[in-house]
């Protein structure tokens, strides 16, 4: 019984630790987007990892990066937080974001923890994500 009891325990503060992580990741992607919607991109460009501060060099190369290349993630119409996993040792947040036109779009975030919380170290777009298509 003893032991059924320290399972549970366990397992519950497994379940909440990860909760909490979840929750500060997508905290943090949140925030980066309404950033994006407010054309913040000082304020964006913190949520992202060193790795790619250092690649685009200012925020405003980054804003333009996002503007041209992820027009959903700059103007999105909705956000929807879906599983967060981690392949091969890292993080990866799927979101789906419907852009102004309607259009479905899923994206995986690569997460990286650093001394000053969860940073945005990568998205992908994954193929042809509307449902409808």
């Amino acid at each position: 019984m003893r032991r059924l009891l320290l399972a549970v325990s366990l397992s519950a503060g497994l379940a909440s630790g990860a909760f909490a992580q979840n929750a500060e990741i997508e905290a943090n992607i949140a925030a980066q987007i309404q950033a994006f919607k407010a054309d913040d991109f000082v304020t964006a460009f913190t949520f992202a990892s060193p790795n790619i501060q250092n690649f685009f060099g200012t925020p405003e190369n980054f804003g333009a990066m996002v503007r041209n290349g992820y027009p959903m993630v700059w103007r999105p119409a909705d956000v929807r937080f879906l599983e967060l996993r981690e392949v091969a040792g890292a993080l990866w947040q799927k979101v789906m974001i419907t852009d102004s036109n309607g259009q479905v779009h899923v994206l995986d975030y690569q997460m990286v923890q650093q001394e000053n919380g969860w940073k945005i170290n990568g998205v992908q777009l994954l193929g042809n994500s509307d449902p409808a298509a």
